[in-house]
C-alpha cells in the first residue's frame, strides 16, 4: 500500500511539473516563432528578388562579364538559402543581341547564285510586314515570313544553307534553392518545430500520467 501511495505521489508531481508550463504559453511562444520565421523567409526572398533583379539589368545593359558574375552571385545566394526559387530565368535582350548578329551576318553573305543574297531579299520583304504586325526577329511568325520567301529560291536557299534564329535554351537558367538551409530562416524553422513537438508531447506525457493515476486509485 505505502508503495502504491510513493508511485501516485509521485506520478502527480510529475503532473505538476509537467502543467506548470501551460499549452496557451507554448502556443503564443510558437505564434511568435512563425512571424520570426516568415519574416526570415521573406528577407531570403527578398535578397533573391534584388539579385535576379541584377541579372536582368546586365541582361539589358549587354555586358558580358557583368551578366556572368550576376547570375554567379544569384545561383550563389539560391542555393545557399530556402525560399529563393527565382524561377526560369530568361535572358532576352541578351537572346535578341545574338539572334541580331546573326541575322547581319546572314545578310552580309555573299552569294554566286544568280539570285543573290535570298536571305537578304527575303528580309526586305518581311521587315516591312513584320513592323505593321508588331513583331520581328527572331518571333516565328517573322520566320515563317522568311521561310514562305525562301520557298521562292529553294536551290539557292539550300546552296546557302538555313536561316534559322539560335536555339534559345541556352538563354535560359534555373536555380533550386534548397528545402531546409542553415541560416537564420532555416533555425527558425527548426525552432517553429521544436516547439510543436514540445506541445504534442506536453499533450501526450499528461494525458498519459493521468491515466497512470487513474489506474493507480483503482488498484488502492
Amino acid at each position: 500500500m505505502e508503495n502504491y501511495l510513493a508511485d501516485t505521489q509521485h506520478v502527480r508531481r510529475t503532473v505538476k511539473a509537467v502543467e506548470k508550463v501551460k499549452t496557451w504559453q507554448l502556443a503564443v511562444v510558437l505564434l511568435m516563432a512563425v512571424f520570426v520565421t516568415a519574416t526570415f523567409l521573406r528577407l531570403n526572398n527578398i535578397g533573391m528578388i534584388e539579385r535576379r533583379d541584377a541579372v536582368y539589368a546586365a541582361d539589358e545593359a549587354g555586358d558580358a562579364a557583368q551578366l556572368q558574375r550576376r547570375l554567379y552571385d544569384l545561383q550563389r545566394f539560391v542555393s545557399a538559402h530556402m525560399n529563393t526559387d527565382p524561377g526560369r530565368i530568361a535572358l532576352e535582350r541578351s537572346y535578341q543581341r545574338d539572334n541580331d548578329r546573326l541575322k547581319e551576318e546572314y545578310m552580309a553573305r555573299q552569294s554566286d547564285s544568280p539570285y543573290g543574297n535570298v536571305y537578304k531579299q527575303a528580309a526586305d520583304v518581311c521587315d516591312p510586314i513584320g513592323q505593321a504586325q508588331g513583331w520581328r526577329w527572331p518571333d516565328v511568325r517573322y520566320t515563317n515570313c522568311i521561310d514562305q520567301e525562301l520557298s521562292k529560291y529553294p536551290d539557292a536557299s539550300q546552296s546557302q544553307g538555313q536561316f534559322k534564329p539560335l536555339p534559345p535554351e541556352a538563354y535560359y537558367h534555373t536555380f533550386v534553392s534548397p528545402l531546409w538551409s542553415p541560416d537564420f530562416a532555416g533555425w527558425a524553422v527548426v525552432a517553429c518545430v521544436v516547439i510543436v513537438v514540445v506541445i504534442i508531447g506536453r499533450l501526450i506525457t499528461l494525458g498519459v500520467l493521468k491515466l497512470m493515476l487513474r489506474s493507480k486509485y483503482r488498484q488502492i
